[in-house]
């Protein structure tokens, strides 16, 4: 399929099975179109090694919103995933915000559609409601405070010990920091497919051959995963965890991406991804890995796909988001 052929199904399905001249050096072209076109990149620490060394910025979803936030480009190219995409939008209307694949959707995000979940809020009218970042525009309109993995503790606490909360969509985040703050959250079933697919059994038998390993969590982890964890933390947290303790090897329970960050900024230091309860060898989200360098390329070309929002919903979810930024700025989270 040539890129003229495909342009007219780019804002339905995003870049897929385009052909790009191999020729070209796409680093170079992208850093060109970065400043003809006055563009930025943000890359979460999931994505593969390549768009994370040509990107802007690399970051949580935390830094992610705050750079997001905070960017005078005139274009966004969100390397990334559906919602973060929406996220950089609901936070710049006037700006033009591109995802290389409309395609690169979130599990988690999908486990909490926004007619179903406005039913249990509607259930339960004296909690407030507290929605982890990782969710579609149409929750964040719902919610009363955004949060992410690097913030949630500190938002939960911030409130008083007699409010009632809703926390959604992830249950094992929300069980975690139910436990972390002795809080008891009302929890939305919703949950990452990837960070539930560690096997316990494996990575037991994985510190048994490498004793001197620590293992490092990510909250979306169970709880039998998180129990046995050396540190819990966002994927920052764990990138920060690592470069500053004196353990030499580390065992890591999230998606793989991280460990190209990792090992750049502690390259004497060994990292083994966490083995999942599957027949793979590494623990990649599928959404994530969507993107890739020639789709970053032909995005920034063409400028679709576009992200685009109803007013409305942009409007309801900004507050949210707006109060968790004020809320990080003031915990002192930048």
């Amino acid at each position: 399929m040539t890129v003229d052929n495909a342009l007219a199904q780019v804002e339905t399905n995003g870049f897929v099975d385009v052909l790009v001249d191999p020729s070209l050096d796409l680093f170079e072209e992208i850093r060109k179109l970065k400043k003809e076109k006055n563009a930025v990149i943000l890359a979460h620490y999931y994505q593969e090694p390549d768009i994370q060394d040509i990107a802007d910025y690399i970051g949580d979803s935390l830094g992610l919103a705050q750079n997001a936030a905070g960017t005078e480009a005139d274009m966004i190219v969100f390397a990334g995933v559906h919602f973060m995409a929406e996220t950089a939008k609901i936070l710049n209307p006037s700006k033009k915000v591109i995802l290389p694949d409309l395609k690169a959707g979130c599990s988690l995000s999908d486990s909490c559609p926004p007619p179903l979940f406005k039913a249990f809020k509607d259930k339960h009218p004296d909690h407030l409601v507290i929605s982890y970042i990782n969710c579609s525009s149409g929750i964040k309109a719902l919610s009363d405070i955004i949060c992410t993995s690097s913030n949630a503790q500190q938002i939960v606490e911030s409130l008083p010990v007699d409010q009632k909360i809703i926390f959604a969509p992830d249950k094992n985040l929300g069980g975690y920091i139910n436990k972390k703050t002795g809080r008891s959250m009302l929890l939305w079933n919703g949950a990452c497919m990837v960070h539930e697919l560690f096997s316990l059994e494996k990575i037991t038998r994985l510190k048994l051959r490498h004793p001197e390993a620590k293992l490092l969590a990510h909250p979306e982890c169970e709880e039998p995963i998180l129990r046995i964890a050396d540190f819990i933390g966002s994927t920052t947290q764990i990138l920060k965890y690592s470069q500053a303790d004196t353990a030499s090897t580390y065992i890591v329970a999230t998606e793989t991406g991280i460990l190209h960050q990792m090992q750049k900024n502690a390259p004497n230091k060994t990292f083994i991804a966490a083995p999942p309860d599957n027949a793979c060898a590494c623990n990649d989200c599928p959404h994530m890995k969507l993107n890739t360098l020639e789709k970053i390329y032909l995005a920034m070309k063409y400028e679709l796909p576009e992200i685009k929002m109803d007013e409305n919903i942009r409007l309801a979810a900004k507050k949210p988001i707006d109060r968790m930024l004020k809320l990080s700025r003031q915990f002192g989270l930048v």
